[in-house]
């Protein structure tokens, strides 16, 4: 199987695994840590938004071009609905983050409380380390589309790892009849 090949198949079948993991996945905590790294697409930088729970499991995560608030707000509702509410979130001191959490809770009378503190996140600075060990070799990724998918790959292999799909599924089961069960 030549290497192209294998491309391929992680832009076509990731998209659909991760949709497919997202039903059953479990919730994660309700206190969560934010934040934002760069990866490098077409020789250009571009934003990817990941956010973890106090516990380090992964709660979503979002490949942007622009790092704003609309890109924030777009990643926070895309999180939300698919986790449910958290009680509090904690980011970094980026304004645009803030700004983004105020919007979403003026928008949808909800009660989020943000808490802007560098040394709390930690937990998902460590985290990403995994990612860009990964990524480095690739020397970027030619295509933004080829780079969401192969980010969704990346994060549905870590979530299972971790074992964040639900207990009745994955109990006892190896790494592999987990993935297996997934795609059937």
């Amino acid at each position: 199987v030549d290497h192209s090949t294998l491309n391929r198949w992680v832009t076509f079948y990731s998209p659909q695994l991760e949709k497919a993991f997202h039903q059953k996945k479990r919730r994660p905590g309700d206190r969560w840590r934010m934040d934002e790294t760069y990866i490098k697409v077409k020789g250009e930088w571009k934003y990817y938004y990941r956010a973890v729970d106090k516990q380090g499991n992964t709660i979503d995560f979002l490949l942007t071009a622009k790092r704003d608030k609309a890109a924030a707000l777009r990643y926070f509702t895309k999180a939300i609905e698919r986790n449910g509410k958290p009680g509090l979130v904690n980011i970094d001191k980026s304004g645009s983050n803030k700004a983004a959490l105020t919007q979403f809770n003026e928008d949808n009378n909800k009660r989020v409380k943000v808490r802007q503190c560098k040394y709390l996140n930690n937990i998902i600075e460590q985290d990403y380390r995994r990612i860009k060990r990964l990524t480095r070799p690739m020397l970027g990724f030619k295509n933004f589309n080829s780079a969401q998918s192969t980010l969704a790959g990346i994060e549905l292999v870590a979530m299972i790892k971790k074992g964040q799909m639900k207990k009745n599924i994955s109990r006892n089961l190896s790494f592999a009849d987990q993935f297996y069960a997934l795609a059937a």
